[in-house]
């Protein structure tokens, strides 16, 4: 069975700083692409930052582009998503996702993942 468990969300204050953590069991981590995604409420999934299986390729949503990053063990199973400069409009409940390699490109869209996590939530205030 595929777990993915989200952790290391929290309350933190604006410019604070969190680090998530993704473990997955129940599948060959190495072959898969990772994804972190949020939403808050009212509002559709968003992408946030994806990594390549092997760590190599990774893409961001311009929202977060030089604030998060995401970072991956395959010895561990475990997926990251740094985040620093937090800001209110990021509050949501972050996801992790895992997409099966069928090639080299990390997709973006929610329903191209095979397994998600339950998700934790990150609120930020101001």
């Amino acid at each position: 069975q595929v777990q993915l468990v989200e952790s290391g969300g929290g309350l933190v204050q604006a410019g604070g700083s969190l680090r998530l953590s993704c473990a997955a069991s129940g599948l060959t981590f190495s072959r898969y692409h990772m994804g972190w995604f949020r939403q808050a409420p009212g509002k559709e999934r968003e992408f946030v930052a994806g990594i390549s299986s092997g760590g190599g390729r990774i893409y961001y949503a311009d929202s977060v582009k030089g604030r998060f990053a995401i970072s991956r063990d395959n010895v561990k199973n475990t997926a990251y998503l740094q985040m620093i400069s937090l800001k209110p409009e990021d509050t949501a409940v972050y996801y992790c996702a895992a997409d099966r390699v069928v090639n080299n490109v990390v997709v973006t869209l929610p329903n191209q993942y095979d397994y998600w996590g339950q998700g934790t939530q990150v609120t930020v205030s101001s």
